[in-house]
């Protein structure tokens, strides 16, 4: 090797470690950037001058080595490591981190694709979902229903916040529960009757009967025509809601009233228990002749209960024109709740759920349940009723019934509402304190509301949130891998292209081939090692200085030749 080829290989000693620092100075320089992977300097050497290949031993001597003489070394390769990065949290729902192998799918606007790792994504005055720089990120969307085709195009997501949510009306309510068998069970109805109507002439009254023809003890007429009576009882101890009785309006004879009084108070004459459930008039044949009589469906959850406050005639002489009195006990326990549903504009619509014990055998028991609403726009709050059946372990054998409807005539909603009840959920089995539990766990139905916030969960599945509780699902992020990542091409922006080394994108929802899952509210740190980083610059600089000693050696030695040929 001649002197001026020890310079080239110092030069090339040189070039190769100035690469290095180079590299490290990005290092160090990008160790605070999100998602950054670090770069390392792979050397190799350069041509060999072979001036012998040497010589295999003989019997009389051994052999010989090959001579061959280095030119130098060059930078090989620049090699990414796309070790996963540390997570930093943000507390930013927009953040977002990749715990894997994937990159986030970005879409310029000549439609060519960008990878990145760089969830630090905040939304537009479009409120689309975008990366710092502006870039759309690419998600699989949802359709109306909340369903995700992931095999379907790619669109940028728009969150927007602030934006109204239409009324949801309710179609199934689940209850849930648990019904002691151990109550008594329902075998009477309360019997409530008033005292004896008649008219003038002392005849007892019957169902036509006119009601002006009535007075009380005294003479004085119980009722005029153009009357308003308000009528307001209570149903196993719970206030019914009033209603309004106007004497030739809304009926003329006794019968007519005892039909609003019996509608009114939510009592059910197709109860099929065989307690003719309902209100009359005596005939004499088991309470005095020409009183009303009361008759309440089966247990203390539905016995009906009235007092001389109970009916009230604002406009007539008599303000109290009935007495009433209780005469037969409701015998049997149950239980009952209240809840809300949501009619097709929104308007919340109460709705009571009456439960009482119907029958018990060795092979399990029976509950019949009555379903009353306020909001049903007909004169009975009544709007259905049916069975629930337990096996003899207590769990759910099935239901009837369960298909309520409710009257909006007059609201401007849709008209009936009509929802399912879900019983499955409930128990017959016993209770520590004796005492049976019915509660609605969930219904489906909703008020307008304001999107108010958004949520992504690890599979990148991005849900809206609304001020009236209901969520819908937006869309899902989309996560690409590659066959080989160190082939990537980095881009400025923490952005890298597709390259032959690399291959084709795959292009799938997170969680699935290898892709990883999303962390929202954080963002992944650089991958860089300081320390390692500057071990590394400690060796590059020492391999610059070594190469530019063997320079300055080989220059000192064709300075002495020179002189010599002077």
């Amino acid at each position: 090797m001649s002197l001026t080829s020890a310079l080239v290989v110092g030069f090339t000693g040189i070039d190769a470690n100035s690469t290095s620092v180079d590299t490290i100075g990005n290092n160090l320089a990008n160790v605070n950037t999100t998602s950054f992977k670090s770069q390392r300097t792979n050397f190799e050497t350069l041509f060999y001058e072979t001036i012998g290949e040497g010589t295999a031993p003989d019997g009389e001597r051994g052999g010989t080595l090959p001579r061959q003489v280095g030119y130098g070394v060059g930078v090989a390769s620049l090699q990414r490591d796309f070790g996963q990065g540390d997570f930093e949290n943000t507390g930013r729902r927009s953040d977002l981190a990749i715990n894997g192998n994937g990159f986030f799918v970005l879409a310029e606007v000549d439609a060519e694709q960008v990878f990145t790792r760089d969830g630090n994504f905040r939304l537009d005055t479009e409120q689309t979902l975008v990366s710092v720089g502006g870039t759309p990120v690419q998600v699989f969307a949802a359709d109306s229903s909340g369903s995700i085709n992931t095999e379907g195009d790619l669109s940028g997501l728009i969150i927007p916040l602030g934006s109204a949510s239409q009324a949801t009306a309710t179609t199934q309510v689940v209850m849930d529960g648990r019904l002691d068998s151990g109550t008594g069970l329902a075998a009477a109805g309360a019997v409530v009757t008033s005292q004896p109507l008649s008219t003038a002439g002392g005849t007892p009254a019957t169902a036509s009967t006119l009601l002006a023809d009535l007075v009380d003890a005294n003479g004085l007429p119980l009722f005029s025509s153009g009357d308003s009576l308000t009528v307001q009882g209570t149903k196993g101890d719970i206030s019914m809601a009033p209603s309004t009785f106007v004497v030739g309006t809304d009926g003329r004879t006794v019968g007519d009233f005892a039909q609003q009084l019996e509608a009114s108070l939510g009592i059910d004459p197709a109860d099929p228990s065989g307690l003719n459930a309902g209100v009359s008039v005596a005939d004499g044949t088991d309470f005095a002749a020409g009183s009303l009589v009361l008759r309440s469906n089966a247990g203390l959850i539905n016995a009906v209960s009235l007092d001389a406050g109970s009916i009230v005639n604002a406009d007539g002489v008599v303000a109290s024109p009935f007495s009433f009195t209780t005469v037969e006990a409701a015998v049997g326990g149950g239980v009952t709740t209240s809840f809300g549903v949501f009619d097709s504009l929104g308007n919340q619509v109460d709705v009571r759920v009456r439960l009482a014990l119907e029958s018990k055998t060795s092979t399990g028991s029976t509950w019949r349940f009555f379903a009353e609403s306020v909001g049903d726009s007909d004169l009975s709050p009544l709007v259905g009723n049916g069975t629930l059946s337990f096996d003899a372990n207590g769990q759910f054998v099935g239901a009837t019934g369960t298909d309520l409807t409710i009257d909006r005539e007059g609201t401007g909603a849709a008209s009936p509402l009509s929802f399912t009840l879900d019983f499955t959920d409930l128990t017959g089995l016993a209770s520590p304190n004796g005492s049976s539990q019915l509660l609605m766990s969930e219904q489906d139905g909703a008020p307008a509301g304001i999107m108010t916030d958004f949520a992504v969960d690890d599979q990148g599945v991005v849900t809206a949130v609304f001020s009236n509780q209901q969520t819908q699902v937006l869309g899902q992020v989309a996560l690409a891998t590659f066959a080989n990542v160190e082939g990537l091409v980095a881009q400025g922006g923490n952005g890298y292209a597709a390259a032959p080394a690399s291959g084709e994108a795959s292009i799938v929802a997170p969680r699935t081939a290898g892709t990883g899952s999303i962390a929202s509210g954080q963002l992944e740190q650089s991958n860089v090692e300081i320390a390692r980083e500057f071990i590394n610059l400690v060796t590059a600089s020492t391999g610059v200085s070594a190469a530019g000693r063997v320079v300055r050696v080989a220059d000192d030695l064709l300075q002495e030749l020179l002189l010599i040929a002077r």
